[in-house]
Parts: structure tokens; sequence; C-alpha cells
């Protein structure tokens, strides 16, 4: 497992390792919130609410045990001072931006950080793991949650306790198309997986709690203008209406979008162009450029209307 090829590679390379339980705050900040999230009908990120509650607590205290003045990591990602004497958080070499994932982290947090892996690209850092001799230098990447380990969140769902009964799928008009599997099986713009005879291909449009149902478009109105969010990270300063990209899920895909705040630590997003399915319970980051901007829980869209609606 994870534990053992840590103390493999720390012994190959001459440091000392300590390992930590963590199982009580992952349970409350990250496992239990990702079950209430799923309950809501939202689509939870627990890497990210993992880092900036648990996994980087965990490790500063670490850091103040031993005596150690920064914590370093192995996220794609990079830290800068400022010229005014700030940090900021930018992306990473790496295609695939880890920056996203850190978008939580508080700010003063920063100058204590270290990503040695952020100015190089993932097969650049598996050869020099093979030049080194480090035993997981062909370990495949995981992309599951380290608390899912076969990818099953429904079984594991279900194993904790409640979860929600099945109930109808809908069209806009109320027509009930079928029956689903409990709101928890879905997610907003999924498509595979939802076993219904249908005339033309069919997707998640909208996920009820209230009423237990799910609501099935032809695709049309999954497109949206704009992302409400709210509890605004601030990792750098942003104007009102600023000209910014942002990242709506944890892929490549960037929109450009002006940054409306509304107050109370809520934000707008309105977007220059039109996104695809922005789903409550995922993170918006705001980026400039390479530098992370800060970020915004994702809790409804404003959709375009369907074409011919």
């Amino acid at each position: 497992g994870g534990r053992a090829d840590a103390e493999a590679v720390a012994e190959q390379l001459g440091i000392p390792f300590s390992a930590g339980d963590i199982r009580q705050g992952l349970e409350e900040q990250v496992m239990e919130p990702f079950r209430q999230d799923y309950l809501a009908g939202r689509t939870p990120l627990p890497c990210a609410r993992c880092n900036p509650t648990v996994k980087f607590p965990a490790l500063f205290r670490r850091a103040q045990a031993v005596g150690a003045q920064y914590v370093a990591t192995g996220h794609y990602a990079r830290t800068f001072q400022e010229e005014g004497g700030a940090f900021g958080l930018y992306r990473g070499q790496e295609e695939n931006d880890q920056a996203y994932m850190l978008a939580r982290l508080p700010l003063e947090w920063l100058p204590r950080l270290l990503f040695p892996l952020g100015g190089l690209r993932k097969t650049g850092v598996r050869a020099l793991a093979r030049q080194f001799g480090l035993p997981v230098a062909e370990k495949p990447d995981s992309m599951e949650i380290c608390f899912i380990p076969d990818k099953d969140y429904a079984a594991w769902l279900e194993q904790r306790g409640t979860v929600p009964p099945p109930g109808n799928f809908v069209d806009r008009d109320g027509t009930v198309l079928g029956q689903h599997r409990g709101i928890h099986h879905y997610t907003i713009g999924q498509r595979r997986g939802l076993n219904l005879p249908a005339a033309h291909r069919l997707f998640v449009s909208e996920i009820r709690p209230e009423d237990n149902s799910v609501f099935l478009s032809d695709g049309s109105d999954l497109m949206a203008e704009a992302v409400w969010g709210e509890d605004w990270n601030p990792l750098a300063p942003v104007a009102p209406g600023q000209a910014v990209t942002v990242r709506l899920r944890h892929s490549k895909t960037e929109t450009p979008a002006r940054f409306c705040p509304q107050g109370d630590g809520s934000v707008r997003l309105a977007l220059e162009a039109p996104a695809r399915a922005p789903t409550p319970g995922q993170l918006a980051v705001c980026y400039d450029g390479a530098r992370v901007l800060g970020s915004v829980w994702i809790t409804g869209a404003q959709r375009l209307p369907s074409p011919g609606a």
C-alpha cells in the first residue's frame, strides 16, 4: 500500500520516515461531508476539501514537532513571492494542473509550502525516480478517492447507512420516464448508466433531493452562461468585474469569465463562453494566466435557454 511505498522510498533516499494517524479528521472533515453532499444532490470533491482541513494541517503539526520550517508535497503546482512580498500560488508545468486541488488553502500558508515537482512534467519525474532507483518509479497513477479504493462510492455510501431511495426520472414537463436507483448514483451532465430506453440520448439535467427526482433532457439545456459560488477563498487580489479564466471541474477546460463578487463571500462568474454542466459541490477556480486568484464552491448555474424552447 501507500505507507509501505513511502517507507521504501524514504529508506532508499536515507531520510527519516514517520506516519501519522489522520483517521478522525478525515472522517469528520471529509468523509461525512462527502456523504452529506451526495444526500443533498451535490457532487463532492473530497481532495479539495481534505487539503486545507486534514492533510496540510497534519503536515504542519508534524513540521512543528520536528522543528521544520517548510512542508513539501508532490503536487504539480508552484509558489512564488510577488514583488510586494506576498506569495502566490501558480499552476505547475504538468498539463493536469494540481493547483486546482490546492485552491482552498489559506493564503497565509503559502510562504511555508514547497512544491519541488512544480517545474517538472510527470514523465520527467518518473525518469528521475528510475535514475534514483526508487521502488515506485513505475507505479501507475491513482485517480481514485483514497477512502473508496474500488471507485464504487455508491456501495461505500450504502455501507455507511441510509441512502436516498429509488425515485422517478422525469422530463421538464414532469412526465415520468422511468425509475432511478437513488439520487446519489447521478451527477449533472451524466449520460451513461441511466438504463432507460429512449428515442434519443438523455442526460441528467437536474437533481432535486426535496422530491427525490432526477430530471433528464436531451442535453441542450446543460450549457450555462453564469455560475454561482459561495465561500470565496482569496489567494490574490481580484477587482470586481475583472477578466479571469475559470476551471469548473478538475479538467483541462478553462473558460474566460468576469468575476462579480456578491458580498458575503458569494461570487457570480459571468462566463464569456458557455460552459457545459457546472455542478453544485464542485470547485470553481479562477486564474489570471498561471496564477491562482482563488476559488468558490459551486452552488448553481444560470443555464442558457434550450434551442427551440
